[in-house]
């Protein structure tokens, strides 16, 4: 029985060094595996062969201690070292490494598997997959590009393939005006020749149509045919300060009256009249106006907004011809003024055309103002015009009302957001400035941009991953998720460095990066294998010597049964 139980009790002791050497043997072996983790074999006592319980201690005995001669050990269980391993720096931003508690999740064949390995890449689909080409996991973005935390998706990364624009919401202005220039009093003034009415002989009102308006003598004289064409289409461009106004047109039929000309005339020049901004309280009565059969275009004050009209400059597009209307300048605009040009862009990344100037129009022995006019031909209202206010300087040149205006930009039949509101700042405006230099406005900021290709990305330590455009624009195109378990010694590896639930894990607990727990994200980085060469090798050493103690225990039983078998000789 004795000899019988110590071989046993040696094959045993073999049985579990194999058992440890196998498992520093995979240690080793993936010593330079990406986040591999390490394992420890924990031996534990089988049951003892008791010969004697002992004896309590008596009068005559002092009592004596249990007999027992143990049978071997057993593997108590695996552990596996969820400890951190190193951290190295990559060449790819889509390599990630977890520093800290939890694990990525990948889609597997047969649900998801989780791996603390993060040697990640694109694949044709423009999704982060593993090098088994295993589907990372996270949250997505919708069309706005906002989270869905919802539920988990793949994690697209569509490099060259997804272009966005950014609707300009705000901009800022910078320059100097110059105070001591000649304050706006006047705007300009054209007029045409006296017109008539050829049905009723009489001098032409808002309400004659074009088809009937003639210039010249009144009825029964000599007079021209201003429209001769109709229907047909009339253009009308003019020059406001020195530059075109852009040309602006309008449908001509036997319905279209002098009052449908004189709101084209008023929408191209781009006038601000007190009904398009009451409160700003514009100074003259600009506008468009027929009075005796004269009709009499009135400017804006400001020598920007000084308004040049000749003949030609309202053309029928059937034939290209001009109408020989005839105009008449008697009053040029006036004051201190200048004007910038500038793009801002819609939500659909296309340019608009904006036009912004400041007019001189009050000085104090504390202040200075200025009066700004917004004007864009891509606005699709008819009118140019699109806002008017005021900027006040302080007497140290200072803005002190009037730092902050909005104005819309109607984008009708364009298929962007309409309006597009702007926010304009005007603190970055100097009210100091030398009569040599004048004033001088421009743009000096705006958060839009025109459409941008996606060019690449960058993922944050809470698992974001931030999208680079070529525009300059960032966007959000989603997040990493991170599982963490209750018990990751339950785990079941799957192969690959990807672990499987296990019944003793319990279900795994999705967590972003850095919250509950989780730990955060190292991009362009990757976890290393945890595996101490040099801890390991020590342990191959001493479970060796315990496999060759195990062996030596069992030659000792064999020469010890056969000194028996001689003795039976």
């Amino acid at each position: 029985m004795g000899l019988t139980s110590a071989l046993n009790t040696s094959l045993n002791g073999l049985t579990l060094n194999e058992t440890t050497i196998d498992v520093l043997g995979n240690n080793i072996a993936n010593a330079g595996t990406n986040g591999f983790k390490a394992s420890t074999v924990l031996f534990t006592t089988q049951l003892s062969r008791t010969l004697s319980v002992g004896s309590r201690p008596s009068s005559e005995n002092g009592g004596t201690n249990p007999r027992q001669i143990g049978l071997g050990a057993t593997t108590s269980t695996i552990v596996r070292d969820f400890t951190q391993g190193s951290v190295t720096n990559s060449t790819s931003p889509s390599d990630l490494a977890i520093e800290g508690d939890g694990f990525f999740v990948l889609e597997g064949a047969d649900g998801n598997v989780f791996s603390r390995n993060g040697n990640f890449t694109l694949n044709s689909e423009n999704l982060l997959v593993n090098a088994q080409g295993l589907k990372i996991q996270g949250y997505g973005v919708d069309d706005d590009f906002n989270l869905i935390k919802t539920q988990l998706s793949d994690i697209e990364i569509p490099l060259g393939d997804l272009n966005v624009a950014q609707q300009t919401q705000s901009i800022e202005v910078s320059g100097a005006l110059l105070p001591t220039g000649t304050v706006g009093s006047q705007g300009s003034i054209i007029s045409t020749d006296t017109l008539y009415d050829a049905t009723t002989g009489l001098v032409a009102t808002g309400a004659t149509t074009l088809q009937d308006l003639r210039s010249g003598a009144a009825s029964g004289g000599s007079s021209v045919t201003l429209f001769d064409t109709i229907p047909d289409e009339l253009s009308f461009a003019a020059k406001k300060g020195g530059r075109s106004t852009g040309t602006r047109s309008l449908a001509l039929d036997a319905t279209t009256t002098v009052d449908d000309l004189m709101l084209l005339m008023n929408d191209t020049l781009g006038i601000a009249d007190a009904t398009d901004a009451p409160s700003a309280g514009i100074p003259g009565t600009p506008g468009v106006t027929i009075t005796g059969g004269v009709i009499t275009v009135e400017g804006n004050y400001g020598t920007v907004n000084d308004i040049t009209m000749a003949v030609g400059d309202m053309i029928q597009t059937s034939d290209s011809s001009a109408v020989p209307l005839a105009f008449t300048k008697s009053q040029a605009s006036n004051g201190e003024s200048t004007l910038t040009d500038f793009i801002i862009f819609d939500s659909l990344g296309q340019a608009v055309n904006v036009k912004l100037s400041a007019v001189l129009e009050s000085q104090s022995s504390t202040s200075t103002t200025f009066r700004y006019f917004v004007e864009s031909v891509d606005d699709s209202d008819q009118n140019v015009f699109i806002s008017s206010g005021l900027v006040t300087f302080d007497s140290n040149g200072k803005v002190s009302d009037g730092a902050d205006a909005i104005f819309d930009v109607t984008r009708n039949n364009t298929a962007a957001v309409s309006p597009m509101q702007v926010t304009v700042d005007f603190r970055q405006l100097s009210g100091i400035s030398s009569a040599s230099a004048g004033s001088s406005i421009s743009l000096s900021s705006q958060d839009g941009s025109d459409p941008g290709t996606l060019t690449n990305f960058v993922i944050d330590e809470t698992g974001i991953i931030n999208g680079v455009f070529d525009n300059g624009i960032i966007r959000t195109l989603g997040q990493v998720t991170l599982a963490r378990f209750s018990n990751p010694q339950g785990l079941l590896e799957s192969g690959s460095g990807t672990f499987r639930e296990g019944v003793s894990s319990g279900p795994p607990f999705l967590a972003t990066p850095g919250n509950f727990g989780a730990g955060t994200i190292q991009a362009g980085a990757i976890e290393l294998s945890n595996t101490d060469i040099g801890r390991n090798l020590v342990d191959l050493i001493v479970a060796s010597t315990n496999y060759r103690g195990n062996a030596r225990v069992i030659s000792s039983v064999q020469e010890l049964v056969d000194e028996l078998l001689i003795l039976g000789r």
